[in-house]
């Protein structure tokens, strides 16, 4: 299910990759080690996962370094379950990430929404098809420890972290990792590669800014929430795609559509080839039409699936072909 190692980017700088492309919840995490010290970046969505991830941290810091800091980039369960692996471990985030915990679906959700619901209707056979693979099953929450607005700085042995705050844009509470001397940026679900983004938060330009901050923190390596490592040139591509989108949105809500509309001209015209889950364009469409017609509205994120899950079932080769 996922890749057993870590990925060295940089001296004591360190990523791990699931790597499974066009689907949910195989998020990356990091671990930056020096000097007797470690501070790993995200969990995985699953105590079982966690494991996998914390065997390869643990060989890749040593025996006698403790894994007892944690950076959360953002609430998001893919990024944050896995804690309860990690006792006793001070858990930094933005104080934004705590205030939207209470706003995520618990895993107790989830595993419902996988096993409760009917295969042969589309949400029931989206959750099977991309959270299958997870058990759900008994995970505890853990909220963070320590929370900060604006800018939180550490130091790792001889390696200085910055925590920037850059949501809302993903979520309400995003973050991302800066090692200047490494020249590395974690930026969590701020960018995604290779498959489209899901923007819960936003708006568009919101998230776009935040890419803007991380291209003005001059990193050589970008690690996104999902995919592939990314330089700052393949970053500046995600950047047009957003703005494009955002610009997209704004002409089809004027011109009276609906998101799931927009978006599915835009699957049709296949205006962003190579990119997986074009479904959830209707996420994160939905979302930017929230602050076109300024409502403050809590999202119903289970609606937002049910509008992704329909665009998929249409386009596999179970849905109907007559529609």
């Amino acid at each position: 299910m996922a890749t057993t190692d870590l990925k060295q980017i940089a001296p004591g700088v360190f990523a791990w990759q699931p790597g499974d492309k066009a689907t949910w919840g195989m998020a990356n995490c990091g671990l930056v080690v020096s000097g007797g010290q470690a501070l790993v970046i995200d969990t995985p969505y699953t105590p079982a996962l966690t494991d996998v991830f914390l065997t390869a941290a643990r060989t890749a810091a040593g025996p006698d370094v403790p894994l007892d800091r944690v950076a959360v980039t953002h609430a998001n369960g893919d990024h944050t379950w896995g804690l309860e692996q990690l006792p006793g471990a001070d858990v930094f985030a933005t104080h934004a990430a705590l205030e939207h915990q209470c706003l995520e679906p618990k895993p107790q959700q989830i595993q419902a929404l996988i096993h409760d619901t009917d295969p042969g209707q589309p949400l029931g056979w989206y959750f099977r098809e991309h959270f299958g693979r997870f058990d759900f099953s008994g995970i505890q929450v853990l909220p963070p420890t320590t929370t900060f607005t604006g800018r939180h700085d550490l130091t790792v042995g001889q390696i200085p972290a910055e925590l920037h705050e850059v949501g809302p844009a993903h979520t309400v509470g995003d973050l991302i990792v800066h090692l200047p001397e490494q020249r590395v940026v974690f930026a969590g679900d701020i960018v995604f590669a290779g498959d489209h983004p899901s923007h819960w938060a936003g708006p568009l330009e919101r998230v776009s800014a935040a890419c803007a901050k991380i291209l003005e923190l001059d990193p050589e390596w970008i690690v996104p929430g999902h995919g592939p490592l990314m330089t700052p040139a393949s970053l500046r591509e995600y950047v047009a795609y957003l703005d494009d989108l955002a610009d997209q949105a704004y002409l089809m809500h004027g011109q009276g559509r609906t998101a799931v509309e927009a978006a599915r001209i835009l699957i049709k015209e296949d205006r962003y080839p190579g990119l997986g889950l074009p479904e959830r364009l209707a996420i994160t469409l939905s979302t930017e039409y929230r602050h076109l017609d300024q409502d403050s509205a809590a999202p119903d994120l289970l609606e937002l699936m049910d509008h992704a899950a329909r665009i998929a079932w249409e386009r596999s080769s179970v849905g109907p072909h007559t529609h």
